[in-house]
């Protein structure tokens, strides 16, 4: 295949796989979840579950924003390494953190089972290897305290990861047994399908325009002049958050992604591991569950959506410029590019819990590298808000930290 296009891989891929009718008549529910990507599917399957009365509604296609331009790549690791992330906001919290993430992708395994997904869920391992020479003192020093915290995790030295993967100018990095990659796109609407038939109603092409926020429930209205009565609302719109909260709380990104077909040959063990390593911004490196190799990274602050694609030709060549540092010999065709926008907290952690700012409702806002697992962590602490019980995870999540 020899196509490029600012369109996203997993979109081309899997076309339009369901559509949902825009909502045409007032309705009443016990959770109304604003937003359909990957987050607000995870989320409406766990209300369904607990037996609530549950709409969805999305202003786009299901799926077609930041799901669609995701990597799908499922770490426990976190954008912030636990030795700082520990500095930052105590050894309790931090390691909480990583294995609430490690925990969610046991989690999203099940999942997938329980739904009879067949949207590739593949266990995989992680290398994250340092780039330069200066970064394996801390990557070092990284790799002691996962290891300490419980980690199945093993330090390789320059000579074992060329040896093992074919990496060539590495120094050293941390190799983790737990892992795994997915198409979320696909995930997402089996998810919702499989819902949609235990009884949630999903409407796209359905904007809301505005909230009342009353005592015991709250008015949603969309911009076709419909109302939605809710006693709860979960927002579940990523990086749109940051136009609906008065505070600063999390940075714009566009970050850069490119497909193509693999050669398996010149490569070793690609199919098992995700590949990420300590330059800032980060590339990373995955397959697909049709054969195809995906690396991204060339992350900037993020403007407009028109300066963010007029970047895809200098990004494309920055990072083979950069898969060409470890693997000299090897020629990238590309057939696919494309730029997506995500947010970037402070911490690296997500924000899930209320704000004061709107009543009955709560976020679940999964940024950085860690989206999807700080989605699936956050469908058990939806459970618990919405039965008044706290969770654990609640301090270091909540908004104002």
């Amino acid at each position: 295949m020899d196509l490029k296009s600012n369109e996203p891989f997993w979109l081309l891929k899997n076309g339009l796989i369901s559509s949902y009718p825009s909502l045409k008549s007032d309705e009443e529910c016990d959770v109304l979840i604003i937003g359909g990507g990957i987050t607000g599917s995870l989320i409406a399957h766990q209300m369904i579950k607990d037996g609530y009365n549950t709409i969805l509604i999305d202003k786009r296609e299901i799926c077609n924003g930041s799901t669609s331009a995701t990597t799908s790549m499922l770490q426990y690791e976190i954008d912030t390494p636990l030795y700082e992330l520990v500095e930052m906001i105590g050894e309790e919290g931090a390691v909480e953190s990583y294995k609430a993430c490690s925990k969610s992708i046991d989690n999203l395994e099940k999942l997938t089972k329980e739904i009879k997904a067949r949207s590739g869920f593949k266990r995989k391992q992680s290398l994250y290897f340092a780039s330069k020479k200066k970064d394996a003192t801390w990557l070092e020093k990284e790799y002691e305290v996962r290891r300490k915290a419980g980690f199945d995790v093993t330090w390789m030295d320059d000579k074992d990861i060329e040896e093992k993967f074919g990496f060539q100018n590495t120094y050293g990095g941390v190799l983790s047994k737990q892992g795994a990659s997915i198409d979320a796109f696909k995930f997402a609407h089996e998810l919702l399908r499989f819902n949609v038939n235990k009884g949630l109603k999903v409407f796209d092409k359905t904007e809301m325009k505005s909230v009342k926020y009353l005592r015991d429930h709250n008015l949603a209205l969309t911009t076709d002049g419909f109302n939605i009565k809710a006693k709860k609302i979960i927002y579940c719109v990523g990086y749109e958050s940051s136009t609906m909260i008065k505070e600063h709380f999390v940075d714009l990104k566009s970050t850069f992604a490119v497909v193509s077909e693999i050669d398996n040959d010149k490569f070793k063990n690609i199919e098992q591991t995700l590949v990420w390593n300590t330059d800032d911004p980060y590339i990373y490196m995955r397959t697909t569950d049709d054969n195809r190799l995906l690396i991204g990274g060339g992350d900037e602050d993020f403007s407009d959506p028109s300066k963010r694609d007029s970047l895809l030709n200098k990004k494309e060549k920055e990072i083979l410029k950069n898969l060409k540092r470890i693997k000299p010999d090897y020629h990238f065709y590309t057939d696919f590019v494309w730029a997506g926008t995500f947010g970037e907290t402070k911490d690296g952690l997500p924000y899930i819990g209320e704000h004061k700012d709107f009543k009955n409702s709560y976020f679940v806002l999964g940024f950085g590298g860690n989206g999807i697992t700080f989605s699936v962590t956050g469908m058990e602490m939806a459970s618990a808000f919405m039965k008044n019980k706290k969770h654990q995870l609640s301090e270091y999540f909540k908004f104002g930290r």
